[in-house]
């Protein structure tokens, strides 16, 4: 990438090793971006890309055992 880039960015669904995030930040040569599943999925939903927003509700069972006869 050197003298060919200003910087780089790679995505994965996985993660990245340690080397590789040591290569991505190493002196003298231009910055990658490394965009690992995790933050995929914020940006993802940051900006509700392909994703529609869903309220979800779970059953308090505490309230109900009141009820219980």
């Amino acid at each position: 990438m050197s003298g060919r880039a200003d910087k780089g960015i790679i995505i994965t669904t996985g993660t990245f090793t340690a080397e590789a995030k040591r290569e991505a930040t190493r002196d003298g040569a231009p910055p990658i971006e490394l965009i690992d599943g995790e933050k995929l999925i914020d940006m993802l939903e940051r900006f509700e890309l392909g994703l529609r927003p869903v309220t979800t509700f779970e059953i308090d069972g505490a309230f109900f055992n009141e009820f219980k006869a």
